[in-house]
């Protein structure tokens, strides 16, 4: 309830054209909503920031981790190529020499087949003991050529210091100088390469 003065006041300003004045009431913040500052803006975008710096840089040492091991797994795969490739040589060039070897020691045996032959009568030569000979000979000679081993050309061939060795000079009539005249031992090639040279006579 008013006063007479406050009711004498109000009679005044509203006669002046003035509104009464009211106490101003204050604002309060509804209940359940906070303010942020720009500071705490700040702070959760530098939150964020570092965060993803974090992320990437352990994404980066993962990446590098992968490409690490993936290096690593094709040097070890090209080792292994290498090593491979190595051993198959290795064993070709194994299979080689003991192939060579053994034809080294059939060859001797060969000879003293050719040289018993040589050595059959022409009346003995139809004899079951000539033509088992003959025979056995035949089938030695059929597996060294499925071998691929092969005698060496010589008689008529100019003489060649890969696949011959002169052991002698003669004259002849027949073959011009520098010409194998005469084969004293065949020679034998392995695979196109020499196992045993020809022993021949060289014409002068």
């Amino acid at each position: 309830m008013k006063t007479v003065a406050a009711e004498e006041k109000d009679k005044t300003e509203k006669m002046n054209g003035e509104e009464p004045q009211e106490e101003a009431k204050e604002q309060e913040t509804p209940a359940g909503e906070a303010e942020q500052s720009p500071d705490g803006e700040k702070e959760t975008s530098k939150a964020e920031k570092k965060e993803k710096k974090r992320k990437d840089k352990k994404q980066d040492a993962m990446k590098e981790k992968v490409e690490e091991l993936e290096d690593r797994v094709k040097r070890q795969m090209a080792e292994f190529d290498n090593f491979r490739k190595r051993t198959e040589k290795e064993k070709t060039a194994m299979f080689e020499t003991g192939a060579r070897s053994v034809i080294e020691k059939i060859l001797p045996v060969v000879d003293n087949f050719e040289r018993g032959l040589a050595s059959v009568s022409e009346e003995e030569k139809d004899g079951a003991l000539a033509q088992g000979m003959q025979m056995i000979y035949k089938q030695l000679m059929t597996e060294l050529e499925n071998l691929d081993v092969k005698p060496i050309p010589a008689v008529g061939e100019e003489f060649n210091p890969e696949f011959h060795n002169a052991v002698m000079q003669t004259q002849s009539d027949e073959f011009e100088s520098g010409v194998v005249a005469q084969e004293l031992q065949k020679g034998y090639t392995y695979r196109d390469s020499v196992v045993r040279h020809s022993m021949v006579a060289v014409v002068e």
